[in-house]
């Protein structure tokens, strides 16, 4: 279950707040007059090296060192 803090608890307390969400993985909701309004969760890197974008791109490997011509390209 998310914790729940009211604005003015987590302004007093965000670097704590922010380290238990560091370490543990949990998000905390913050709440404004009793309603859901953000959520403080834990950054997850999603970005990919350019190999990594590349892998699975190449359909077919057939003769690496023929010549290619302007129709053997896939323009779709």
């Amino acid at each position: 279950m998310r914790q729940e803090i009211s604005k003015s608890n987590f302004k007093a307390h965000a670097l704590e707040i922010m380290r238990s969400v560091e370490d543990t993985g949990e998000d905390v909701v913050i709440t404004a007059h009793g309603k859901r309004s953000l959520v403080i969760t834990q950054y997850k890197d999603t970005t990919f090296s350019p190999l990594e974008k590349l892998q699975g791109s190449v359909l077919s490997y057939t003769d690496p060192i023929a010549p290619i011509a302007e129709d053997d390209w896939d323009l779709a």
